[in-house]
């Protein structure tokens, strides 16, 4: 397996070769007529020679993977921009940017406790995802297709879409929350691509309906397994990660059989999220009816991700026995690794939530959420601030970061390897995931 693999390495360090014009092998016959060999065009072709579909979206032909939307701040532009530029769907995740720009967060230091520190913050944090949009598309070259992830949960949900439309998004992607609104959002945005980030086939059938009444389909729509997924999960409660209505083996012939009988089965490509970490299990998606997948984690330990290397190597070293489902601070189900905080806090979870209570102000000045169990004191839902945990681990604060993640072992173990590594494994056929 490591020969193949070593051949098809081999054949691609040909085809740049050839692509700069510094060859020093003969070119592969398949590309003896071609003038030059894009990266992107090259990984193209390893997913067609192993039996893939090539993802159609907004006009493009795209690889058929997609990098979903991390925050705070792990898929910023660097990340996006990257698996854009060799042909996939970058994905900026906009919650709190500021963290990478250190004049914005030196204009939002030491803040006073008021209604204008909130609005601070939150222009400082506009103003950080214009710049990332804006790296991003610098490094794409207007190769595959750039997205903003957004969370309806945020506060700040509607100011940060119409920004990221205003930037030239080619796509908005919102999870953690059903965006009814958001075709009402983009309305003067005709030609980018609305994206929800769902998990069942009713909530599916329910979201294109609203928006057929609206004038707009979904550009596409990802579907978020629970049970394998990081971060924030599709699923209303703890106890439904595991409910098998939740399983792709279900969700994507429901939902292939809605959007045909509704006359757009061509129209609603099909992204499936959560666990997926070889060739295969891509090709076994598409022969259900999806026409890509998306990966979080795998892109989140990338050279190329925007997070500090030992959130990587924490991400990279864990194992299924180290994580952990919870209750987050936006009520939602959540995994992350079980490390150092996330233990002491599970600890002294019941305690917090026999005294929660609502607090007068959001303890980082602007209230993230729209709904937060500590500020809000909701006794049900998490009890910690997650701006503060999640900038931890940003920064590679192992002893205080959350650091989300999801199930399985990784294609490439606890090694930390290139986004183009990462695209060629997954678009090749017969590599079993390192040790």
């Amino acid at each position: 397996m490591q020969m193949f693999f070593g051949r098809q390495r081999a054949h691609l360090q040909t085809a740049l070769d050839v692509a700069t014009g510094h060859s020093t092998a003969p070119r592969p016959a398949t590309l003896r007529d071609a003038p030059s060999v894009p990266v992107g065009a090259w990984l193209l072709k390893i997913a067609q020679q192993s039996g893939l579909q090539p993802l159609l979206l907004g006009g493009r032909k795209l690889l058929p993977i997609v990098q979903g939307g991390m925050g705070v701040g792990v898929s910023a532009h660097r990340l996006a921009g990257t698996v854009a530029s060799f042909g996939g769907v970058g994905t900026i995740a906009s919650v709190d940017l500021r963290h990478h720009h250190p004049d914005l967060l030196e204009r939002t230091a030491s803040l006073p406790v008021a209604a204008e520190s909130k609005r601070i913050i939150d222009e400082a944090n506009l103003e950080a995802l214009s710049r990332e949009i804006r790296k991003a598309q610098g490094l794409a070259q207007g190769c595959g297709l750039l997205a903003v992830n957004v969370m309806r949960a945020v506060s700040e949900y509607a100011a940060s879409v119409r920004r990221a439309l205003e930037c030239g998004i080619d796509a908005v992607v919102v999870g953690a929350g059903l965006p009814l609104d958001l075709p009402e959002l983009a309305k003067d945005y005709p030609e980018t691509l609305l994206i929800p980030i769902l998990s069942d086939a009713r909530g599916i059938q329910l979201v294109v309906k609203k928006w057929e009444r609206k004038g707009r389909l979904p550009g596409a729509v990802v579907i978020e397994h629970p049970r394998y997924a990081g971060g924030h999960l599709g699923a209303t409660r703890l106890t439904d990660i595991n409910d098998p209505r939740f399983d792709f083996e279900n969700v994507i012939p429901t939902a292939m059989a809605f959007l045909r009988m509704a006359g757009i089965e061509s129209k609603v490509p099909l992204i499936a999220a959560g666990g997926i970490r070889t060739c295969e299990d891509i090709a076994r998606l598409q022969s259900m009816g999806a026409a890509a997948v998306q990966l979080g984690t795998p892109f989140a330990v990338t050279e190329e991700c925007d997070a500090h290397s030992e959130f990587k190597k924490v991400l990279a070293n864990a194992t299924d026995e180290d994580m952990v489902e919870f209750v987050s601070v936006a009520g939602l189900p959540a995994r992350a690794v079980a490390t150092t905080w996330m233990k002491s806090y599970l600890t002294v979870e019941p305690k917090l939530r026999e005294i929660a209570h609502a607090k007068t102000r959001c303890t980082k000045k602007f209230d993230c959420l729209a709904q937060c169990g500590l500020r809000d004191g909701l006794a049900d839902w998490g009890q910690f601030c997650i701006d503060n945990q999640l900038a931890a681990a940003l920064r590679g604060d192992v002893k205080k970061g959350l650091f989300f993640r999801g199930a399985g072992a990784l294609p490439f173990g606890a090694q930390i390897r290139s986004v183009r590594d990462l695209l060629e494994r997954m678009l090749t056929r017969s590599l079993p995931l390192a040790a």
